[in-house]
């Protein structure tokens, strides 16, 4: 190693903005979400899976430029108002997704995270916190992810898998398949508003669902208790043994079927 041996001025920069190369041919306006294309680092207007890289400033006109022919300036941390649908008073800390560079949801299956819920303004308007460097997706090792609005049958293909249970109601009842057939490592997750989504998890007739001060039992079904239920409640099973299935982790108010 070489230390220095007389002062080296360097490049700084300050404060919470960047400078990306804008891809070819597009246009990113002023307050748009910005999105970095994994392939090639250049920034565009958010698409749904590319990594969340701040608002835009100013617009950054591309639509006749060849690739980084441009940069777009963002504030890539701050606090930022934006309509985000479905958000009550109740979704402080709240993680937000967009599914494009205006559209913002509390649903992780609908696209890239973006930040959280730091203050309710009104129906479907909040403060969002965000720094595109530093925070991560709480679902980021759930790649493969899925919305439920009622009733489905699992099969071995969703192990591993995020469901996103965004409405459902109280006769509504995701089936479990029998343990031999190979499902494991899924995560349910309830994703509507505080009281709103009954989630009930219904293992086969010869299974029991095993795991946090659930006494087993075959054929009982596991309950999301809807009254107390808060957006990012969870469960998470895995196959256990020839019992039935595991549940590895949990939020919630969680109860086995009397």
């Amino acid at each position: 190693m070489t230390t220095l041996a007389a002062n080296k001025p360097r490049a700084y920069e300050l404060g919470q903005r960047n400078h990306l190369a804008v891809i070819a041919s597009d246009i990113i306006y002023e307050g748009a979400a910005v999105g970095v294309v994994d392939g090639t680092g250049h920034a565009r207007p958010l698409v749904a899976g590319d990594r969340f890289a701040g608002f835009a400033v100013a617009k950054a006109d591309n639509a006749s430029g060849a690739a980084a022919a441009i940069n777009v300036e963002t504030v890539s941390s701050g606090e930022i108002e934006l309509a985000v649908s479905g958000a009550v008073i109740t979704d402080i800390g709240q993680p937000v997704y967009a599914s494009d560079d205006d559209t913002f949801t509390l649903n992780p299956a609908d696209g890239s995270f973006v930040g959280f819920v730091k203050r309710f303004v009104s129906s479907g308007v909040a403060v969002v916190e965000f720094d595109a460097m530093s925070f991560r997706d709480p679902w980021a090792h759930k790649t493969v992810r899925e919305t439920l609005t009622g009733t489905k049958t699992f099969d071995a293909e969703d192990s591993g898998k995020l469901f996103c249970v965004t409405a459902a109601g109280d006769g509504d009842a995701l089936t479990l398949p029998a343990i031999a057939d190979g499902l494991s490592g899924i995560t349910i997750l309830a994703v509507g508003e505080f009281g709103s989504t009954a989630v009930t998890v219904d293992p086969n007739a010869n299974d029991m669902i095993l795991g946090p001060n659930i006494t087993g039992a075959n054929d009982k079904d596991l309950i999301l208790t809807k009254a107390t239920q808060r957006r990012g409640d969870f469960v998470t099973l895995i196959a256990g043994d020839a019992d039935g299935y595991m549940v590895t982790e949990m939020r919630g108010t969680w109860a086995r079927q009397a």
